[in-house]
C-alpha cells in the first residue's frame, strides 16, 4: 500500500488573502512505513515574505527569487504522488493551500477525500491532549531536537514517523529489505520483506508426558479422554 506523507510551507494562513506556497515535501510510505523516495521543491510565491512567517520556517523572500514558480513544478508533483492517499497533519490548511495554487495555475483541484488528518486521528486516540507534530514525537520518543525552525522535509519525514505509530507501530521482526521494480503506471514499488527463519516446533508428546498423562487419567473417574473408546 503506497502513501504520501505531505507537509507545505507558505507566506502565511490564508490563500484567499494572498498567502502563496513556498515550499513542499512529500515522503513515500509502503504498508505505513516510509522509504527513500521523497519529493522536495522549494517555491517562488511572487511576493514578499512576511517576517511573521519568516520566523517560521526561515524562508526569505531573498532565497525564493530565484526558485521555481508553482505552475513550473506542479506537473512533477502531481507525478510523484501519483494516485496515492496523502497523510497530512491538519490536511485542511495544506489541501486549502494546494488547491488554491492548482486554480491560479489553472489545474485539476485535489479530492479532498485523497486526504488522511493525522490531526484529526491524534485527536479521537488522545482526547484533551496536545497533538501537534512535536507533542505528537515526544508521546512516541521521536527525536526532533533537530527541529529548531519549521522545515516541510524534515517535517514530513517526522510526520511519516508519527503516522507509522498512530497505526499501530512498526512489528517487531518486520524490516524492508530491498525495493525493485517500480509500477510506472501508479509509482508504487513492490518491496521484498525480510522474514526470520524459525525451525518448527515439535507437536508430537514424548514418551514420557504420554505416560505422565496416562497415569493422571487413572486417577480420574470416567475421563472424557477416554469416552467414546
Amino acid at each position: 500500500m503506497r502513501e504520501i506523507a505531505l507537509d507545505t510551507e507558505t507566506t502565511g494562513l490564508d490563500p484567499d488573502t494572498g498567502d502563496r506556497i513556498v515550499e513542499i515535501a512529500c515522503v513515500e510510505m509502503i504498508n505505513h512505513q516510509a522509504t527513500e523516495e521523497f519529493y522536495h521543491v522549494y517555491v517562488n510565491p511572487l511576493r514578499s515574505m512576511p517576517e511573521e512567517a519568516r520566523r517560521v520556517h526561515g524562508l526569505t523572500t531573498e532565497f525564493l527569487s530565484d526558485k521555481p514558480l508553482f505552475s513550473e513544478i506542479a506537473d512533477a508533483f502531481l507525478t510523484f504522488i501519483g494516485d496515492s492517499p496523502l497523510v497530512i497533519h491538519n490536511a485542511a490548511f495544506d489541501m486549502k493551500f494546494l488547491n488554491a495554487e492548482f486554480k491560479r495555475a489553472r489545474m485539476k483541484p485535489l479530492p479532498f477525500e485523497r486526504a488522511i488528518d493525522t490531526l484529526r486521528i491524534a485527536q479521537e486516540k488522545f482526547p484533551g491532549a496536545r497533538v501537534n507534530l512535536d507533542a505528537l514525537c515526544q508521546r512516541f520518543g521521536i527525536n526532533n531536537a533537530h527541529r529548531t525552525l519549521h522545515g516541510a522535509l524534515l517535517d514530513t519525514r517526522l510526520l511519516a514517523e508519527v503516522y507509522l505509530e498512530l497505526c499501530g507501530g512498526r512489528e517487531p521482526g518486520l524490516a524492508f529489505s530491498s525495493v525493485d521494480e517500480k509500477d510506472t503506471k501508479s509509482g508504487a514499488e513492490h518491496v521484498t520483506l525480510n522474514r526470520i527463519f524459525r525451525e518448527a516446533r515439535p507437536h508430537n508428546p514424548s514418551a514420557e508426558e504420554t505416560e505422565a498423562f496416562e497415569g493422571f487419567l487413572e486417577s480420574l473417574q470416567n475421563p472424557i479422554w477416554r469416552q467414546g473408546k
